[in-house]
């Protein structure tokens, strides 16, 4: 359990809530690439740490990002127009490019010499791995960008099931780094078989285990933390472990075990403190998935599961479409998707849960060492040190894996990711 001060900690990104500080010590992914496919295209609204900011894609193709509201008299620029490398306010006219700054003030006299001291709130962007990513915090701290875990090479292909959450970011990340529930929420999904390792098609998900109580083995890193759940497999059960082991990379990425046709990776952005994007990606691989089969599978896909703004139609006013009757044909939990299985659970907790009168157990563990580790890590950004992740002996994300494969009972876990740990 935590403190509900703790607890606070660990849930406010707002402001200057020290976790949405230490979160401005990354570069966050901040939309899809899609998003913005043509220059000169319609602008789009990026909700990120209570912020509320603008994005486009100007005539050169560069992604500008600038606040939301005109520095004259605060109208939103989300309606402007787009156009010839920058974006003009609809009010007066003012026309910022990618750089914030002011480059035409038609309502002014021509004698005017305001434009040029004018300059809109702007930030640095990157286009990677399917995402914009951008800098938020202070320009003179802005590190080199460097590819993420899920997109090591700028060729690595990356599908992304992207939905709107109301909840918030800390109860969706200790959904990702809990192994145990997906042998229970997700027993429909992902289904134990006699197969060597885990693999998928696309129907399912299949794993050589029928253990729904995992041992769990939880070590620190420089950037974040990883653990394995220790299962009994189907095979060799009295001479071999099933091991799958979980990488947390704070504050944003979990890195789930792969299968053996591709990997998988959830990224969770705070919108603001009640609110998150939830980012559930496919990536590299011998087979993975293309973005539309993707959604397909995960029952994701805008215009059919999700509205215009991410949103899904699954809710708490349908009871997020659940069917009993296939509950009780012996489907586990009567909604398809695994995403959705997972959303239901964070949202009917509220939109920031107390974890001062939760009760943890033994499965709990990875979920403890998260909370641990990132009230632990916001105290110190409070105190004005180094967000974890940012020193000097954090490796290169490119480099950290997750894994999972049946070894001998002899196996020292930590000697499997071994070379994730080297720079």
């Amino acid at each position: 359990m935590l403190t509900v001060d703790e607890n606070t900690l660990l849930t406010h990104v707002v402001g200057d809530a020290p976790m949405g500080q230490l979160m401005r010590q990354h570069w966050i992914p901040i939309c899809l690439i899609e998003e913005l496919p043509d220059r000169d295209g319609t602008p789009i609204l990026i909700e990120v740490l209570g912020e509320r900011l603008v994005a486009f894609r100007d005539t050169n193709g560069r992604v500008g990002l600038l606040d939301e509201l005109c520095p004259h008299r605060k109208a939103s620029l989300l309606y402007g127009r787009n156009e010839d490398c920058g974006l003009r306010c609809l009010y007066h006219g003012w026309k910022f490019d990618a750089d914030g700054q002011c480059t035409e003030m038609p309502s002014e006299p021509d004698s005017s010499a305001l434009a040029a001291k004018v300059k809109q709130p702007a930030y640095p962007t990157r286009e990677w791995g399917a995402f914009v990513w951008a800098w938020l915090g202070a320009v003179e701290d802005m590190p080199e960008f460097q590819p993420p875990a899920f997109a090591p090479t700028a060729d690595t292909q990356v599908s992304v099931t992207k939905i709107r959450i109301p909840a918030n970011w800390a109860q969706i990340m200790e959904g990702q780094i809990d192994s145990s529930h997906s042998s229970s929420l997700h027993s429909s999904d992902m289904v134990p078989a006699r197969v060597e390792g885990a693999a998928a098609d696309n129907k399912a998900w299949y794993r050589p285990s029928t253990d729904k109580s995992p041992r769990l083995h939880v070590e620190r890193t420089s950037y974040g933390f990883h653990y394995a759940a220790i299962r009994h497999p189907i095979k060799q059960a009295a001479t071999h472990d099933y091991l799958r082991i979980t990488e947390y990379i704070a504050p944003f990425t979990c890195l789930i075990p792969p299968n053996s046709s591709y990997n998988v990776t959830t990224v969770v952005v705070p919108i603001d403190n009640e609110n998150s994007m939830f980012n559930f990606i496919a990536w590299g691989g011998t087979d993975c998935p293309s973005t539309e089969d993707w959604r397909k599978f995960n029952y994701s896909q805008p215009g059919i599961d999700l509205d215009e703004h991410w949103v899904s139609k699954r809710q708490p006013a349908n009871r997020f479409g659940q069917d009993r009757q296939a509950m009780k044909l012996g489907n586990f939990t009567g909604v398809p998707g695994i995403p959705n299985q997972d959303i239901i659970m964070w949202v009917s907790m509220g939109a920031i849960v107390n974890r001062s009168t939760d009760r943890l157990g033994a499965s709990d563990m990875a979920v403890v060492e998260f909370r641990k580790l990132m009230v632990d890590a916001a105290t110190k950004v409070a105190r004005g040190e180094a967000a974890i992740g940012t020193t000097p002996d954090t490796p290169p994300h490119r480099i950290i894996r997750s894994y999972e494969g049946v070894h001998s009972k002899e196996t020292d876990w930590r000697t499997l990711t071994r070379d994730s740990d080297a720079a």
